[in-house]
């Protein structure tokens, strides 16, 4: 049960001055709301972010690619959004700076149904969905030349963020792409069996997956300090009351309480980060070079110019 947590966060909101009002917050999410964005529902289901004086706003993008321009114009406050293209929009010279880690670990994965391949390499001659060429074609390569195949000796086939029902009909025999948290038990719950590859364990850089940036004006500032804190309380409730939790999430959110759902919430568990302020340097550096590499940003830039945190 959630109560004894709620009753005490509401005692320390009216404990807090009751002369200032809430200060305003708009938190911009990087797709429509689901499990990835669990700690952030607790906090504001529990009131942690009303304990820390916040009122935070969070609103889907009616376009993906939004939040972290709106951001960089100070139309929003936060946004929601992924390592990878933190390092896209630093190369472009944008206003940002990562704040803060929802995710910390990568989710993309290498699926097939097929029980013969026994690692990615075992994919030569075969037919490999993807959706976003650039970043997701860099990771594939990668994986396959960790085991001696190039990307030249497999098809790529752009199935248009289809990822599951091309696998699943077999229009391809495997997908890049997919998430270890979605897809994968997506495609359980048709009864197949997949076999997944994370991206990190084939030479690609772990990463960061869900990141919150900021305008690097405010980056700093105490409003957002605020809310970091709300988020940890918010990860810490997750994780030791996970099923209350959902119960809570779901009865907010009755069209996104599906058997795939409640499963994506307790796989996402281990996945988020117990401290979202605390930064690996030498992760982001290392996924910097891999970009640089792989020929998809023009230059290596300094991670204190888009990022900022505690170690």
């Amino acid at each position: 049960m959630l109560k004894p947590v709620l009753s005490a966060l509401m005692i320390s909101a009216a404990l807090s001055s009751p002369l200032h009002a809430a200060e305003k917050l708009t938190l911009m999410l990087d797709w429509y709301i689901n499990p990835d964005h669990a700690p952030i529902m607790v906090a504001q289901q529990t009131g942690a972010f009303k304990a820390e004086g916040l009122e935070v706003t969070i609103v889907p993008p009616s376009d993906p690619s939004l939040p972290p321009r709106l951001v960089a114009a100070k139309q929003a406050d936060l946004a929601i959004t992924y390592q990878p293209q933190l390092h896209f929009f630093a190369d472009q010279g944008l206003p940002l700076m990562r704040v803060g880690t929802l995710i910390n670990t990568p989710l993309n994965t290498l699926i097939t149904l097929d029980k013969t391949v026994k690692k990615p390499s075992d994919l030569k001659g075969k037919r490999i969905g993807y959706s976003v060429s650039g970043i997701e074609q860099a990771t594939l390569d990668t994986m396959l030349q960790h085991d001696g195949v190039k990307s030249s000796e497999v098809q790529l086939i752009n199935v248009n963020f289809q990822l599951t029902s091309a696998l699943l009909t077999g229009k391809v025999d495997a997908v890049i792409g997919g998430y270890r948290n979605i897809e994968a038990l997506e495609i359980r719950l048709q009864g197949k069996q997949p076999v997944v590859f994370n991206v990190e364990d084939y030479g690609v850089p772990a990463y960061d997956e869900l990141i919150i940036v900021a305008n690097r004006d405010d980056a700093h500032s105490e409003k957002i300090k605020k809310f970091m804190r709300a988020l940890k309380r918010g990860v810490a409730e997750l994780k030791a009351h996970p099923e209350a939790s959902w119960q809570a999430f779901a009865g907010a959110h009755p069209e996104l309480n599906t058997p795939l759902n409640h499963q994506a919430w307790r796989a996402s568990l281990p996945l988020f980060a117990d401290d979202p302020v605390k930064l690996d340097r030498a992760r982001y550096q290392a996924y910097e070079q891999f970009l640089y590499d792989n020929h998809l940003i023009k230059q290596i830039t300094p991670v204190e110019h888009y990022a900022i945190g505690g170690d």
